[in-house]
């Protein structure tokens, strides 16, 4: 053991106790049940817990050999309340779904317990993901841990804040206009979009979208890399899932290759960014540069993406909830209403112009990554705002339309497939942090990871869990 509590340590640190046997599986899910009891209070990220469901499982996993109990040997992990798992209560944030006990689980939890991941807690989540503000009627808002009057973003706000806390080492996401990669930025964490197919989804009516993925979160980009390698297996009830990588994605994390060329942009063309966000972009490119970087300020055209993801978000939005649209519509919150609404509406013709320019800006997108290693964008326009606003209204003195325009810059990559994630890039003057949106080229995930790492070693960026802090710290 070292100096640091469990709860403070990383999760490859810990798998490594568990692969030893210097440490048990209970012993690390006690260990997550005294901190949620310790600090869940302040920031409401873990409303659902199952210890005793995940006891049961770490049990049945220590009569195995320590070599034969997976990736993850027996560490807890968060599910985001999206998803359904097995026994234990799933709400999906919503009124309708309040008291849901469902009889089977996700894809993505089934595949986690065979690789040794063991379910401890539902993630807080706004209702069925619709917007980046965590806060439902079920649980109530989740809260900022670096300033508690303030949003944790969303839609995997819960995952996110208990990652910052130490209430947990790894927390599952989902992401179709910046899930992942939202909250991350807000919390001073690691979240990742993965290529669709990656990560195997379901079940759903849905199973060949590619706009909405599930993937990992992380307090760093190795741990990412290993819970990243315990969801990416080939699935065969999935239809467009990938093959299992043939090397961990964790080796080429601890790799850690300093990209050679990258592009920067600040708004990708298509928003407006708040001066403190700016500010932290420009010294994370300016360290970046210095330590050998080449910095090209330039990116492909995206300036028809906020007319293709509107209408395929809304498209999806009708498709996956006409029915409870019909029966329950007095309960559904006023965004996710209108998205439907917004969805039924649409005609055959706008439906095949969105995907014409969605084709036509993967293919603008996959030809400008072969020129670079990475393109590199903040992850979120604004810092954290306060959270009983809905969401993002206005942006250096430019207003927005619809509850979803200032996400347009996670959603133009949304619409274009290629992996993304958020890395902690600085803080703004109040003390808030900011994300830097690494994207990479396609389906690569691997080179992605390894110049992340590289890059999260330049910035310096990677605290130990905090307390959940009533006001900004000043730096």
């Amino acid at each position: 053991m070292t100096e640091l509590s469990l709860f403070q340590q990383s999760a490859l640190d810990v798998v490594s106790l568990l692969k030893t046997g210097a440490i048990s599986p209970l012993d690390v899910i006690y260990a997550m049940e005294a901190r949620i009891n310790e600090v869940d209070g302040a920031v409401n990220a873990l409303p659902t817990t199952a210890f005793d469901r995940a006891r049961k499982h770490a049990e049945a996993l220590m009569q195995k050999p320590l070599d034969e109990r997976g990736i993850l040997a027996g560490l807890p992990v968060v599910i985001k309340d999206l998803t359904p798992v097995e026994g234990v209560r799933s709400t999906l944030g919503s009124p309708i779904y309040a008291d849901h006990i469902p009889d089977q689980s996700g894809f993505v939890v089934t595949t986690l317990e065979a690789a040794g991941g063991v379910i401890a807690a539902k993630s807080n989540t706004p209702e069925f993901g619709a917007g980046a503000n965590t806060f439902n009627t079920v649980f109530g808002a989740t809260l900022n841990p670096w300033n508690t009057a303030l949003s944790a973003a969303g839609s995997s706000g819960g995952s996110a804040v208990a990652l910052a806390t130490g209430m947990a080492w790894l927390a599952h996401g989902t992401d179709l206009g910046g899930s992942l990669r939202n909250p991350a930025s807000f919390n001073g964490i690691v979240g990742m979009r993965p290529s669709p197919g990656r990560v195997a989804c379901g079940p759903g009516s849905d199973p060949f979208n590619t706009l909405g993925v599930e993937g990992p979160m992380a307090r760093n980009v190795t741990d990412l890399a290993l819970f990243l390698d315990a969801m990416a297996v080939t699935d065969w009830r999935s239809p467009i899932s990938l093959e299992t990588p043939p090397r961990a994605f964790v080796d080429h994390a601890l790799e850690a290759r300093l990209p050679k060329r990258v592009a920067f942009s600040m708004d990708l063309g298509i928003t407006p960014v708040d001066p403190s966000v700016r500010a932290v972009m420009d010294q994370a490119m300016a360290s970046i540069a210095d330590a050998g970087v080449e910095v090209i300020h330039d990116h492909p055209d995206f300036s028809e993406a906020h007319d293709a993801f509107q209408v395929l978000r809304a498209h999806g939005f009708a498709s996956s909830l006409h029915e409870l649209y019909t029966d329950h519509r007095d309960q559904l919150k006023p965004e996710v209403v209108w998205n439907i609404e917004k969805g039924l509406a649409l005609g055959g013709a706008e439906i095949a112009r969105a995907e014409r320019l969605r084709g036509a800006l993967f293919d603008r997108a996959a030809l400008f990554m072969q020129g670079v290693d990475l393109l590199l964008t903040p992850a979120t326009i604004v810092p954290p705002y306060p959270v009983e606003e809905r969401y993002v209204t206005e942006c250096d003195g430019i207003g927005f339309e619809t509850y979803i325009d200032w996400l347009a810059i996670a959603y133009a990559i949304t619409l274009t497939g290629l992996p993304a994630l958020s890395l902690p890039a600085g803080f703004t003057p109040s003390g808030l942090p900011c994300g830097l949106q690494c994207i990479g080229a396609t389906r690569g995930e691997a080179d992605l990871l390894s110049h992340a790492a590289a890059l999260e070693a330049i910035l310096g960026l990677s605290p130990i869990p905090i307390d959940p802090r009533p006001t900004s710290p000043s730096n």
